[in-house]
């Protein structure tokens, strides 16, 4: 990384601006770009901080609190889905938001199952992106007030620890896998529908073809039912998934 580089970084980071509703970093290297999304940021009141390069983003994640991460995944030097994947391996699970000009679902799928929680194709509007992060904020602060300890019978969700265990036995998930089953859990015994799961654990409004939330359902299934007795997942036809003990609905499969 060069000096002046990431000195520049620093002081974009350490500007606050008076009754700014959200600290965000934002990695991009495209200067036009950038200078939009900072400008704009700014004027709604945003403390905004850059990253033109992926090590100074994961430099600056790993030194400073932010509610949120807008990421290019085009970067010069490491790409925005291998930053999402080490920020998350470091067990920070600020909000990531990828920005890229490729949007199909297999594009979208690889980069939320790298870590990211919302994405958003170029070109897009200003008002769409800045919607976006608030929705990202909303959602963290939502989960924020909820219990530090969620169970659905011997499944036990640590939400400070952000680990999962059952019957005593540690659970290891994906940031993805372990999103959507902290949503099912919080919901527990609330049969929810695909586009449900697609609007609050994805934040994205997928073209309703995609099969991202089967396909989640179904390894969190073999990591959270199969190496167990009763079964906590269920299938409700024609309606979508639910969480909850066995046997204590009908209709479930």
């Amino acid at each position: 990384m060069h000096g002046s580089a990431y000195t520049l970084a620093l002081l974009f980071c350490l500007e606050v601006k008076a009754g700014s509703i959200m600290n965000i970093l934002i990695v991009e290297d495209e200067p036009n770009l950038l200078s939009l999304m900072r400008k704009g940021f700014a004027e709604q009141n945003y403390e905004v901080s850059v990253a033109m390069d992926g090590n100074t983003a994961l430099e600056m994640t790993s030194r400073y609190q932010f509610d949120a991460v807008i990421l290019d995944i085009m970067l010069p030097d490491i790409n925005g889905l291998e930053i999402c994947r080490r920020i998350r391996q470091a067990k920070n699970f600020v909000p990531l938001l990828l920005l890229t000009a490729l949007g199909s679902n297999e594009n979208i799928v690889t980069g939320l199952d790298s870590g990211a929680d919302d994405y958003l194709v170029k070109p897009f509007k200003f008002s769409e992106l800045e919607a976006r992060v608030r929705a990202l904020s909303r959602r963290a602060n939502y989960s924020d007030r909820d219990a530090n300890a969620l169970t659905v019978a011997d499944l036990v969700v640590d939400r400070v620890a952000k680990s999962v265990s059952r019957d005593g036995k540690s659970i290891k998930l994906t940031a993805m896998e372990y999103r959507l089953l902290e949503y099912l859990v919080r919901n527990k015994g609330i049969v929810l529908s695909r586009n449900q799961l697609l609007e609050n654990v994805w934040d994205i409004r997928f073209d309703m073809s995609t099969n991202v939330v089967d396909v989640y359902i179904n390894y969190l299934r073999k990591k959270i039912d199969k190496p167990f007795g009763d079964k906590l997942i269920h299938t409700v036809k024609g309606l979508g998934y639910v969480i909850r003990k066995e046997g204590e609905e009908e209709n479930a499969d």
